[in-house]
């Protein structure tokens, strides 16, 4: 159970689109129910033929069967997204009920109405449920201000209710399965999240006589990753270096504001993927890896795209801490930064007078190789679904 899906492009789209792929391939059958595809922009903008129908199947690109329920329209706002993941949440149980009885039901958060949904299918269709914690949730709803007080509001009781109960919770760092153990959760292991090394090739080297310095951000563009701290430091560098944004996210408007009032040397791209993706990033000096450093959750989170980074041999700009900032020190991929404007602009200052710093040893791919390629953390997942079910049989 997803809130997104396959023809999207998500974060959870590309975790569960590779762990699918190689489940498949050891003849496991899987059952998707996600909403008709509509991701990022709220509506449907792909015809139905790929986007799917409400209530209806359709073929996936594996193996797997996606059952489709229906959206709600929404723009940006967090409000008309979550009342539009509460309607398909809500619906995600009649569809679950009416196709075939499964061996273990697994739902994918942050979309929180989805745990509720999925523990409440796994209870009826009386098979175990695997939780699955791509992100620090309730940590991080108390560090963005959606809760605020002394009190455990209801989205961290209903979160806390579900982790309590789940057979098996899965998280993507292993900082956040400690703090989940501390908190008596009984059974939690960690799959991080990765990428498939034969879908990436390596980068050439940047030219070393190239007279602009260029970086790359590529992402989502939200709370969470404090871009504005990059405009300003391209500002700061001015018409010596270029800044180019790929992607989409509600800070996204403010952010060309901000690059326009300042004269920052900023373009801002769509969403981009496959061969125009990798042109973007065999054209950058280095890529920005980037989580804003006043939310504690955040030390227990590492954004999807470091695993991609790494595997091309890039250059990494890491304003990160915790977790992320340790896999890029033991990676050898680059240099991390504090969030701060000046901090950044000194960094890339210092690159572009010494340009031999962005040629990468291939460290940090062989790092990807040995703890984050999909083939191995699907693996790994597999017996752990296989190990609950065999528990679940004695």
């Amino acid at each position: 159970m997803t809130h997104s899906y396959w023809p999207e492009q998500s974060p959870p789209q590309r975790r569960w689109t590779a762990m699918i792929k190689e489940f498949s391939r050891s003849g496991w059958h899987v059952d998707v129910i996600a909403p008709v595809a509509h991701y990022p922009f709220g509506r449907r903008v792909l015809p139905r033929s790929k986007a799917g129908r409400p209530f209806q199947t359709q073929k996936g690109q594996f193996t797997e069967l996606v059952r489709r329920v229906p959206y709600l329209r929404h723009g940006n706002s967090r409000a008309g997204r979550l009342i539009d993941q509460c309607f398909s949440a809500l619906l995600s149980v009649p569809v679950g009920l009416a196709g075939p009885r499964p061996d273990v039901v697994i739902v994918t958060a942050p979309s929180l109405p989805s745990l509720a949904a999925g523990y409440l299918l796994a209870r009826l269709r009386r098979v175990p449920l695997i939780v699955e914690m791509r992100d620090a949730w309730p940590d991080l709803a108390r560090d963005a201000r959606i809760i605020q007080g002394s009190v455990k509001s209801v989205v961290e009781l209903v979160v806390d209710f579900v982790q309590q109960r789940a057979d098996l919770v899965v998280t993507v760092t292993e900082g956040f399965a400690e703090t989940l153990r501390a908190r008596g959760v009984r059974n939690v292991a960690t799959i991080s999240n990765g990428v498939h090394l034969d879908a990436i090739p390596v980068m050439d080297a940047p030219d070393l006589d190239k007279p602009i310095f260029e970086a790359l951000y590529l992402g989502n563009h939200g709370e969470s990753q404090r871009l504005d701290v990059a405009i300003r430091a391209s500002a700061l560098m001015g018409d010596s270096m270029h800044l180019h944004m790929v992607g989409h996210g509600t800070q996204r408007p403010a952010l060309e504001k901000l690059a326009r009032e300042l004269k920052a040397p900023v373009t801002f791209h769509a969403p981009l993927h496959g061969a125009a993706m990798m042109e973007r990033y065999a054209s950058a000096d280095t890529c920005l890896v980037s989580l804003r450093d006043d939310w504690k959750s955040f030390e227990t989170t590492v954004p999807s795209k470091t695993y991609e980074v790494l595997a091309l041999g890039r250059h990494v700009t890491a304003i990160v801490r915790g977790e992320a900032a340790r896999i890029i020190a033991d990676a050898g991929a680059g240099n991390i930064v504090a969030c701060d404007p000046e901090a950044v602009a000194a960094l890339w200052r210092e690159l572009a007078a010494d340009r031999g710093r962005l040629v990468r040893s291939g460290d940090g791919r062989q790092w990807v190789k040995t703890h984050a390629e999909y083939e191995h953390l699907a693996g790994r997942y597999m017996e752990l679904i296989s190990d609950l079910l065999a528990e679940a049989r004695s």
